[in-house]
């Protein structure tokens, strides 16, 4: 059974903490958990490393965490705070000599191969050659990658649907509002959910879950740990963590859990 490590590289919403023009909103910029890359997860066991996403932070997050490398890349949907960072898979494929397998639902990849088709479909050429295979998935067909075994389920983000990821004990939710009977049902068992709360207080938010969905959603998935992301400028690290039920955290850039078990 592998045990294996769960890193954040990133837990902020959209336009990350601060924004563009320096702006910290509600944020505390003296709370250093208050600055926040755009959403991103790197999946690592000592014979395989998966990511869940590529954000415009991408670069920045790989230099970081020192890796460069991934047996798998998998994608939650189509936006540009999750994608924007493919391109630079150019700068891999030259390093490692071999594109590098992505992983989406059916629209996710279409989207993809709209917006980025020289990282696809340049296989002869000498500047850049193609950078990514891509692989369909379908929600709540599991699939392995190296020795993770990975169950995606389908997630509602107003506008459209996003695929969460279970890997064991762990699940991963970024950009969803609200989760339909077959993906909480996927959920139950976890130790440790990973969840859009982006919305907090805002029952409004069309697009993210607010606290008392989570809260709800959680008395039927049972998982001990739940820990919030996709975090905006309106929610302070310190503030909202003061405000949330026992078991429930603020997430932050960095945050990694260890020893878990991902099959």
């Amino acid at each position: 059974m592998p045990k294996g490590r769960f890193t954040l590289m990133g837990c902020g919403g959209s336009a990350g903490v601060p924004m563009v023009g320096n702006l910290w909103g509600a944020c505390d910029p003296d709370e250093p958990k208050n600055r926040r890359l755009r959403s991103s997860v790197l999946i690592q066991t000592e014979g395989t490393t998966l990511l869940i996403d590529t954000g415009p932070d991408f670069r920045q997050q790989c230099n970081h965490y020192n890796v460069n490398d991934f047996d798998g890349i998998l994608f939650s949907h189509e936006h540009a705070d999750h994608t924007f960072g493919l391109p630079e898979l150019l700068v891999l494929r030259r390093m490692h000599k071999r594109r590098m397998p992505i992983y989406g639902d059916q629209i996710t990849i279409d989207a993809l191969h709209t917006q980025f088709p020289y990282v696809f479909n340049n296989e002869n050429s000498h500047l850049y050659p193609s950078a990514a295979d891509s692989n369909i998935i379908e929600p709540y067909k599991s699939f392995t990658i190296g020795d993770i075994n990975i169950t995606p389920y389908e997630q509602d983000h107003g506008t459209m649907k996003s695929i969460g990821y279970r890997f064991g004990d762990i699940s991963y939710s970024t950009d969803m509002k609200n989760l339909e009977q077959k993906s909480i049902d996927t959920l139950k068992g976890i130790k440790t959910w990973v969840v859009d709360a982006g919305a907090y207080n805002n029952a409004d938010n069309y697009v993210h879950a607010n606290i008392e969905t989570v809260y709800k959603l959680n008395e039927q998935i049972g998982a001990e740990q739940v820990y919030l992301m996709h975090l905006p400028v309106t929610m302070d690290y310190q503030t909202v963590q003061a405000e949330l039920k026992e078991g429930y955290h603020m997430s932050y850039d960095g945050l990694t859990f260890t020893d878990i078990n991902l099959t």
